[in-house]
């Protein structure tokens, strides 16, 4: 979820906890609803007869029809706590699972007025390839080929800090028969930039409940052309995939805003027509089972499953963004680049649970009613990895999901900014992934670890004591890498913690808050120092580490 959400007009909301997400990521959710899983032949009449029930102002609202299963939404009184209902309902023998209707939004940073885009000229760009599209605006697009000097709000970038999509076109430009869903806000489907590759006929609009998936916000429709913006028609801009057919799925209104249920509804309905990949740039609630239970049907389905990380600025290892963060074999985790090669300031991220990072800063594409604009947000980052795996699809076909992410991850350029914050630091590269180029890394092997115990435990009084500065350095003799394995700590989040540094004194990291079997990211050299720090206030159990592993 953004942590600077766009309008919710449309959708009354409201805050509960902030479980599992930073204090600025507000869980938010449909008031008074709440989705139930009954277990298989619960008489519904029955269960809202029971006292504890009744009780709560419990009722039923209306099914949740998919094509495996039934959901059922219940409304709760107004005079009701929708936390004490949940409770209730979570502890009762007939239900399955509970949980709020939470809402979803964009993963899109607010727009700048700059960046809208009234009129578009050709930007000065060398034809270096046959493969290079004859579009007026290719030259602003350096999420596909980046200059160094045509990030279209003029800053300067890194030449070749992009997706490598030329190269790829010289394998592939994609396919007609690769379907991809774009479950959003839907998508302009008489944008000229768009006609062609887009299949309105198969979409759905699940706001509505029509056929009619027409955008009405411009953020899918943005997604899209990034995509799949049709190449050579002398139009505006070119997508990662010149020919792909992609299917509208609109369950996020006008404001950018939708459901769980609507959300649930959407990839079923995508799964039902067993397209290729869905591509997700949205986020927010809580964890939800209802959700996970459909991206994991579409998973066993075959279908790839990409998502938007978020745009806190925040780590997803200890603070999950969903869809994101779902454990389901299918789920591709992306953060944003920038043209400098940076990880931008908004991107999420994290070293086990995001895999990859593609370009999502200021990138130019369609929006609804012919026209361009350029956006910002892990939203961008998202359908550039969606496009290039439409490429590896058009030219393999389908391939067992950790087959495609461990090749996704492993072809993908190593850059220096990402180190600890994606699964292995890497760009997305579309050449690299379709000849399965795998380029040369630096740093430690996955598999060449090898734990040695600490000859003094480093570990603090149980509870530990206020205003504490304790320092402690180790040396292993012929190490070249050495990563920290933290047993156990429960340390007042931000204000008492264990610092991690290399020989020099460069802090690798600062563990606090609450966690156990913790392995740091690795610091280079044979050495490690340690550094206890806790405030004057709020002392609890500590830490304890046992043990480094070393190669």
């Amino acid at each position: 979820m953004n942590k600077l959400l766009l309008s919710m007009a449309s959708i009354t909301i409201a805050s509960v906890m902030t479980t599992g997400l930073n204090a600025a990521e507000a869980i938010r959710y449909v008031p008074g609803e709440i989705i139930v899983k009954f277990k298989s032949g619960v008489n519904a009449k029955s269960f809202f007869q029971n006292k504890s029930i009744a009780s709560l102002g419990l009722a039923p609202k209306r099914e949740i029809k998919l094509s495996y299963e039934n959901l059922s939404v219940l409304s709760v009184g107004s005079d009701k706590s929708l936390q004490s209902a949940l409770e209730t309902l979570k502890n009762n023998p007939d239900v399955v699972y509970a949980e709020p209707n939470f809402i979803y939004s964009i993963a899109v940073m607010p727009k700048e007025k700059s960046a809208i885009f009234k009129k578009l000229e050709k930007s000065p760009f060398t034809d270096f390839s046959a493969a290079t599209p004859d579009d007026p605006s290719f030259g602003q697009l350096w999420g596909i080929r980046n200059t160094g000097s045509n990030e279209p709000q003029g800053k300067a970038g890194v030449e070749g800090a992009d997706v490598n999509a030329l190269k790829a076109w010289d394998i592939t430009k994609g396919s007609h028969a690769v379907r991809i869903a774009i479950i959003d806000t839907g998508v302009d489907y008489t944008h000229p930039d768009l006609i062609g590759n887009v299949d309105s006929e198969h979409g759905y609009n699940f706001v509505n409940n029509t056929k009619d998936a027409m955008d009405d916000h411009g953020h899918g429709t943005h997604c899209a052309g990034t995509i799949g913006a049709v190449h050579d028609n002398k139009v505006g801009v070119a997508g990662v995939m010149a020919e792909v057919t992609i299917i509208p799925i609109k369950f996020l209104d006008a404001s950018g805003s939708g459901s769980l249920e609507s959300a649930v509804k959407a990839i079923d309905y995508a799964t039902g027509l067993n397209v290729d990949l869905m591509s997700n740039s949205w986020g927010g609630g809580g964890r939800s089972e209802a959700l996970f239970e459909a991206i994991k049907r579409a998973g066993d389905k075959g279908i790839i499953f990409t998502a938007a990380a978020g745009n806190s600025s925040s780590d997803n290892d200890s603070a999950p963004s969903y869809p994101a963060s779902y454990e389901s074999p299918n789920v591709v985790s992306v953060a944003a680049l920038t043209a400098q090669n940076d990880l931008a300031s908004f991107s999420s991220y994290g070293r086990t649970s995001v895999h990859i990072a593609a370009p999502g800063h200021n990138i130019l594409s369609t929006v609804k009613g012919g026209g361009y604009e350029i956006m910002s947000g892990t939203s961008m980052a998202t359908p550039h990895v969606s496009g290039v795996l439409g490429l590896l699809l058009a030219k393999e076909g389908r391939l067992p999901h950790e087959v495609m992410k461990e090749r996704l991850t492993m072809t993908g350029v190593p850059v220096q900014a990402l180190r600890a914050k994606t699964q292995t630091a890497s760009r997305i590269d579309a050449y690299n992934l379709l000849t399965d180029t795998r380029p040369a890394r630096t740093g430690p092997k996955p598999d060449a670890w090898r734990t040695v115990k600490l000859p003094q435990a480093f570990e603090s009084d149980h509870p530990y004591k206020e205003n504490s500065n304790v320092s402690v350095g180790y040396t292993f003799a012929g190490a070249k890498y050495i990563r920290v394995k933290v047993a156990k700590f429960e340390l007042e989040s931000g204000y008492d913690y264990v610092r991690i540094a290399n020989a020099a004194g460069v802090t690798l990291e600062k563990v606090s808050g609450t966690g156990a079997n913790y392995t740091t990211d690795f610091i280079e050299g044979d050495s490690v120092q340690f550094n206890f720090v806790s405030d004057r206030s709020i002392n609890k159990w500590g830490y304890q580490i046992l043990e480094v592993e070393v190669q």
